[in-house]
This record gives C-alpha cells, sequence and structure tokens, in this order.
C-alpha cells in the first residue's frame, strides 16, 4: 500500500512514542502490514523499488549467440548491414530452435547492446604539452565593408596548451587565404607549433579523411617548411578540435556584436589582431588556475623558430598579355603597361592583392578581384599608347573608370580636342586629379582653358627672384704676389 507522507509521519510518531502496532492499525485505518513495514524507518513512502523482471527464456546460450552477433557485425563492419532484432530472432529460431517471443528478444538486445557499447556522445578530456598543438578552424560572419553588407571567412586559430588565439577575416576560403592566415598565426604567437590540427576541408586535403586524408602538395610543402606534422580529424567530429570550435562562435558573439563597419579587410584585421592582443591580456579561461597570458609566456618558450625565409603562399600561374594590355587571373582581368603586350607575365595572387611580374620585376599591384568579370584598368598603363592614339581617348575604358565626369566633360571643351585631353591626363597622372580639378574651378568662366594655363598655375613663379641668405659669406683675402714672385714676374 502506497502512503501519504501525513500518515507516515503519524505512524513514526505514534510508533516513536510507544504505542503497538496494533493501536496505530486501529486509530489509522490502515493495515497492520503496512503499519510494521514503516513504523521501524526501514523504508520510505517516495522510495518505489525498480521493476526487474528477466524473461525465463533468455539464457546464457542465448545471450551469448546475441553477443556473437554483435561480434560479427563488427569484424565486417559494413555500416548498413548489422544484425537487428528481428534478425537475431529469425536466426535463434532457425538456428537454436529458440520458442520464446520477440518481444523478449528485442528487450535482450537493446540491454546488452547499451552494455557494450560505448555512448557516441562520450568525449575524454584531452590535456596538450606546451608548444605541442595548434587546433585551427573556418567560421563566418557578416561585416560591412565600405557601407556593403558583406559575408566573410573567419580564420580561429587556438593554441592547445594556453588557449591563446588568433582571428583573421578573409574575403573566400581557398588555399591561398589558408596558408597566408597560418603564416599570421605563426608571426601572432611568436613560433611554430610542432602539430597542426585541422579537418579535410579541400584546402589542406586532397583525398581521404583523418588518418587516411592525404594533404594537397603546396600545403605538405608549406608544413616541410615550418616543420610541424598534419593531423586531420574525422569526418563531422568537431569534439576533436573542440577548443577551436568554441573559439568561433566566441568571436562571433564578442568580435562582431555589434556588426563591424570598416573602410576595407585590412583595417578589419588590424581591428582582430588588437582584440586578440586584448584577450591575451586579460583572459581567463574557466577551470584554470592561471590565466592566458601566464600560460602563453610559457608556451612561447616551447615554440619552434620562425624561418627566416618567408613561404611563398601565392597561387601562382604564367599568363600571355593579349592585344588590349590585359592579364586574366581567376575569372578577373588586371591590366599591365602596354609595353609588354604579347609577352609572358607572372602573376602571383594572395589573399588580399594580385602582383603581375615580368622576368621577376613587379610591374603592377591591384586589390585582389573576387567573384567573376572584373575588369580593373590603370590610366598609367596607356597613356603612352594614348598620346600615339589620342582619338580614343573619350571612349576608352581605361580612362572613363579612373576619370570623373567634371574632368571629362572639361577635356570635351578644350581648344586643341583629343590631343590637349591626352596631355591632361598626363597632368592628372603627375600632380593628381584633384590638383587639376581645383585649378580648373579657379579659371574664371570667360577665359577659355587651354593645358598651357593649367601648367601655368602648376608651376607657380616665386614671389621674387632675389635670393636672401642669413647671412653674408665671408671671402678671405688672399695674397696673390707670391705667385709672381715664384714665376719671376716681379722683382
Amino acid at each position: 500500500m502506497i502512503i501519504e507522507v501525513d500518515i507516515y509521519s503519524a505512524i513514526r510518531l505514534r510508533y516513536t512514542g510507544g504505542e503497538s502496532i496494533r493501536s496505530i492499525s486501529k486509530s489509522l485505518g490502515i493495515s497492520r502490514q503496512t503499519v510494521k513495514k514503516y513504523c521501524e524507518g526501514n523504508t520510505h513512502p517516495d522510495v518505489r523499488k525498480t521493476y526487474e523482471r528477466s524473461a525465463a527464456v533468455i539464457t546464457s546460450d542465448v545471450e551469448s549467440f546475441i553477443l556473437s552477433c554483435f561480434l560479427e557485425d563488427e569484424v565486417e563492419n559494413i555500416k548498413k548491414q548489422k544484425h537487428t532484432a528481428k534478425r537475431i530472432y529469425d536466426r535463434l529460431v532457425n538456428e537454436k530452435n529458440f520458442t520464446g517471443s520477440y518481444s523478449s528478444v528485442r528487450d535482450a538486445v537493446r540491454r546488452l547492446r547499451a552494455e557494450h557499447e560505448i555512448p557516441p556522445q562520450s568525449d575524454i578530456p584531452l590535456t596538450y604539452d606546451p608548444g605541442e598543438a595548434v587546433q585551427i578552424d573556418w567560421g563566418e560572419a557578416t561585416v560591412y565593408i565600405d557601407g556593403q553588407k558583406t559575408k566573410i571567412s573567419l580564420f580561429c586559430a587556438r593554441l592547445c596548451n594556453s588557449c591563446d588565439i588568433l582571428v583573421q577575416a578573409y574575403r573566400t576560403q581557398n588555399q591561398e587565404t589558408f596558408l597566408e592566415a597560418q603564416q599570421r598565426a605563426f608571426d601572432f604567437f611568436g613560433g611554430v607549433p610542432r602539430r597542426v590540427i585541422f579537418d579535410n576541408a579541400k584546402v589542406a586535403v586532397k583525398e581521404g579523411f583523418g588518418l587516411y586524408a592525404k594533404p594537397q602538395d603546396k600545403y605538405l610543402s608549406f608544413s616541410a617548411h615550418y616543420a610541424f606534422t598534419l593531423d586531420f580529424c574525422n569526418p563531422a567530429k568537431g569534439n576533436e578540435k573542440g577548443l577551436v570550435e568554441n573559439l568561433v562562435g566566441y568571436a562571433r558573439r564578442n568580435f562582431f556584436v555589434p556588426v563591424p563597419r570598416v573602410d576595407d579587410m585590412k583595417s578589419l584585421n588590424e581591428q582582430l589582431w588588437q582584440l586578440c592582443l586584448n584577450y591575451r591580456a586579460t583572459h581567463k579561461v574557466a577551470g584554470r588556475n592561471q590565466s592566458v597570458s601566464e600560460l602563453y609566456a610559457i608556451e612561447k618558450e616551447y615554440l619552434n623558430p620562425i624561418p627566416r625565409f618567408r613561404f611563398d603562399t601565392s597561387k601562382t600561374v604564367y599568363a600571355k598579355v593579349d592585344d588590349f594590355s590585359i592579364v586574366r587571373y581567376e575569372k578577373n582581368n588586371y591590366s599591365v603597361p602596354t609595353r609588354y603586350i604579347r609577352k609572358e607575365v607572372t602573376i602571383k595572387g594572395y589573399a588580399d592583392e594580385v602582383f603581375i611580374l615580368y622576368e621577376g620585376k613587379p610591374i603592377a599591384t591591384y586589390q585582389r578581384s573576387y567573384g567573376s568579370g572584373n575588369t580593373q584598368y590603370r590610366l598609367e598603363h596607356y597613356i603612352d599608347l594614348l598620346e600615339r592614339k589620342s582619338r580614343a581617348v573619350f571612349n576608352a575604358k581605361p580612362v572613363r573608370d579612373n576619370i570623373t565626369k567634371e574632368l571629362l566633360d572639361w577635356g570635351k571643351i578644350l581648344p586643341g580636342g583629343n590631343k590637349e585631353m591626352v596631355k591632361l591626363l598626363r597632368l592628372c597622372l603627375d600632380y593628381g586629379e584633384d590638383k587639376i580639378l581645383s585649378i580648373k574651378r579657379s579659371i574664371p568662366s570667360h577665359i577659355i582653358p587651354t593645358v598651357d594655363i593649367v601648367r601655368s598655375c602648376l608651376n607657380e613663379p616665386l614671389e621674387t627672384p632675389v635670393i636672401y641668405l642669413n647671412q653674408d659669406i665671408e671671402v678671405l683675402e688672399t695674397d696673390l704676389t707670391k705667385y709672381d714672385r715664384k714665376f719671376g714676374v716681379v722683382k
């Protein structure tokens, strides 16, 4: 019988007060067996005995057969061809003449499987020696770059011993950004850990996963130069790099709220660099006795030194300059000086910049374009050609893409026509468009503008031709008669 707490209290109080079980039973109207059960406090009404009932048909032989089925599955290791409870029941009936019910076998399979399998959620606490490893990963965040809402990729790195961090932002996730980001991490940490832990992303792995992963050739060369070993995680096993997985969320919540508004990626990364320095100086990880700063000071001494030669992280290609003085790199176009038309140049693409070289010497540098079909022109690359083909000046894309409409409209009213406009463009390259426009605005409206007027304003004469010295120059008098005496001119 299940009783309430007030009845239980009355039984205990009366019994400890000396009242008999018979009297308590009669006065409370409950059986003597119930009073006897609770009077000495050997149990409590809230205690419920767990229901246990084992089927008699599940003998030790049946359990051994079920376990042997589990063992077969482990040996074969075929994910979609494993014993189910129904299949085990059918085999027991056919092979062991089992006469019990399917439900008894199903319950036994569930119980034995739980006893012999490790739950997939189980984790092992890990610890790392100073300088042993760094975990790296990618994440995403949203920022405003030059007023445009932009989704960016976050590279996150965390030293496993001290938990020091670095977070940097990139336009996309490719091999150039991946290698450059690790270089920055080594610079930030002041050394190279002995092991890098990462997942199986294509920027690092060309085939396989985990222990069987084959790294990309350039990443293998990069790791050889910086003397660290590669440790790739198993698919969908974020717990194998839990430190950096937590960092991705931490960075989004703490570094990108409120949403940053920056002019370019460089200024954003400078902000993130400083935030990571502040984290190092002030943060203390829960459950640790020392701060990140104290642990980092110890771990830094165990990091391998950074090689003096800086590994080239760029994606390098060779291309021929076309007749429009343009080269193509990663679906986008970049101009070069016209003297390199039909010559082969080297293009080095980094995370944020593109360098174009001819015979090892740089001839053009650009901010890297992402997307497709974009063309960047430089006016200085075409000015020599425009001096020869001045009729094309007002329709030339390098001119329209680099010169304001105000200057173009002004050039159309110059007396010399197209040739005068080309001369004006040359002055823009030499002195800057803002300077030329300021001169244009200073010329009275009744005066017809010419390039010579602009030149005269650029070459402003001195206020006075007289040069004043701070002090007079002292001229020493020299006795020249000694030369006359030497050569016998004077006796």
